[in-house]
């Protein structure tokens, strides 16, 4: 008798758990499809987003500080949303609005801000992983790079999150997504991550900050030069993945 209150109990809960991946998937496509509508169909946002990622892709400190600074009260505001925005679609690197964050609002107060938005954006992969699934997980980075996050989890398991947050050449991003198609808790994903972030916020915020001149200078050379290698290794790992599979369909 209690085996079958107890199978009644499991497929109770299998019905419950896929009508909530079910709801789950519904407002992921339907924040997707409201967002892709604003972005297309209202011309001041599409052409402020384009114009944004421009700014940042120059990899120019001074020009990315200038930019949010002619935002005035509303500089914090923009700086969040891009910080958000470069998590889920562009491999831009985060540290440059880290360090503008510092410049324009003191390094104590842009490491908040910084972190906190950087939360948010991982928040936000992490859960849309979760309700649209690998396939178009795997549509928006690559079917390699996330074989190379699947790797890390079956090493490290739950703390995956804390040590990848560490590693300066895993992507932030993909982590985060990869975390999603894992049973892993939303607690503990905020956690680990809010963790391992805090070290390279600080010091990006303390750096933009604190350093002038030479130093600075230097750090962010060497900065953007790390950041572009990661941009080209993603870029390769994407073109292969895709040469991959495009040669299987081939074959078949």
């Amino acid at each position: 008798m209690s085996n079958i209150v107890e199978k009644k109990d499991t497929t109770e809960k299998e019905k419950n758990s896929l009508v909530n991946r079910q709801l789950q998937q519904l407002i992921a496509l339907a924040i997707i499809t409201i967002s892709l509508i604003i972005y297309f169909a209202v011309p001041f946002v599409k052409t402020n987003i384009d114009n944004a990622f421009s700014i940042i892709s120059q990899l120019d400190l001074k020009v990315v500080i200038d930019y949010l600074r002619s935002y005035g009260a509303y500089a914090a505001v923009v700086s969040f949303t891009l910080m958000v925005l470069q998590a889920i679609v562009a491999p831009i690197p985060a540290f440059l609005i880290t360090l503008s964050n510092a410049a324009i609002f003191g390094w104590v107060l842009g490491a908040i801000l910084s972190w906190s938005s950087a939360m948010a954006g991982a928040a936000l992969c992490f859960y849309l992983a979760r309700a649209l699934g690998r396939g178009a997980v795997e549509k928006l980075t690559s079917k390699g790079a996330m074989k190379s996050v699947d790797g890390f989890f079956e090493k490290y398991g739950k703390y995956t999150i804390l040590v990848c947050r560490l590693l300066p050449f895993v992507s932030f991003d993909f982590v985060s997504y990869g975390a999603g198609l894992t049973n892993m808790r939303f607690f503990h994903f905020m956690l680990y991550t809010g963790i391992g972030q805090l070290p390279a916020t600080i010091v990006y915020s303390y750096v933009g900050g604190t350093l002038t001149g030479g130093a600075k200078g230097l750090f962010i050379g060497l900065s953007c030069l790390f950041a572009i290698s990661i941009i080209i290794a993603i870029a390769k790992k994407v073109y292969n993945d895709k040469n991959k599979n495009m040669k299987q369909k081939i074959s078949k």
